[in-house]
């Protein structure tokens, strides 16, 4: 991997992860036309790099992170079922992230939902109590088990839980990128030490790599929360509807057609 390639996948990790667009997607596309998605280097980077999009979310929201021990007990009851099922699922999951048709049919029928969910659920914009109860927590942390399902996107399955519990779009979102910070360190500690124990260590060169892409993620992935959070609020969920389908046609048309697309 060089210092572009690792700055471009960088770029696509912190504009996709806390959007309704699916990560996975954006690396194995990207990964796989520079042609370095076998690399096993890769498929630690683009999990090693997730370190620098967490940190973001703490950044910006760091005074609700030092509000209160409410806070983390609410997000505690959010990340357990994700934790439950991932540790007894986890073999199967790896499996499904192999299947790179799964990912592009849920980027599809992810899509088509976008396309109608503003209208769904557009009371929830008038709705003056936006308090996170434990019941709410629980319940937008068992959305979260979907998207264990590779392409369904995590903010996604989150953002959606929390509409459902009568969240405007704003808080919704919000909660979604506060409950990533766990989510996601658990899942990028566990892979990283299995690395450490399985594999050879890394270079130098390595090292410098993965600090340029958390770097680079971090200070994108700060930009893409602000601005989703101004655009979702304003515009809705519908052009990511689009977007969606889009990319996940992209993918189908090229897994069908042949194309050597791996899994990161």
């Amino acid at each position: 991997m060089s210092v572009l390639e690792s700055i471009i996948l960088a770029i696509i990790e912190g504009l996709t992860e806390f959007l309704p667009v699916s990560s996975t997607g954006h690396i194995i596309i990207g990964s796989s036309v520079m042609g370095i998605a076998d690399d096993p280097f890769t498929k630690v980077f683009t999990v090693a790099i997730q370190l620098g999009a967490i940190l973001s979310v703490v950044v910006l929201y760091w005074k609700k992170f030092f509000q209160s021990f409410d806070f983390y007990f609410k997000l505690g009851v959010a990340f357990i079922p994700a934790a439950l099922i991932g540790f007894l699922l986890n073999d199967y999951i790896d499996a499904l992230l192999e299947r790179i048709e799964v990912v592009g049919f849920m980027l599809i029928i992810g899509g088509v939902i976008f396309l109608f969910i503003d209208k769904v659920f557009e009371a929830n914009e008038k709705n003056i109590d936006q308090r996170i109860t434990y019941p709410v927590a629980l319940k937008i942390g068992l959305f979260q088990c979907i998207a264990m399902i590779p392409g369904v996107s995590r903010s996604a399955a989150t953002i959606i839980g929390g509409l459902t519990q009568k969240l405007n779009k704003k808080t919704a979102a919000e909660f979604s990128f506060f409950l990533a910070v766990p989510t996601m360190f658990a899942a990028t500690a566990y892979k990283m030490l299995l690395f450490y124990k399985n594999g050879p260590g890394f270079s130098t060169n390595e090292i410098n790599l993965l600090i340029i892409g958390n770097v680079v993620a971090f200070i994108v992935a700060l930009i893409a929360i602000k601005s989703f959070i101004s655009f979702l609020t304003k515009h809705g969920f519908k052009v990511f509807g689009y977007y969606r389908i889009v990319i996940g046609l992209v993918l189908l048309t090229l897994y069908y057609l042949g194309v050597d697309l791996a899994v990161v």
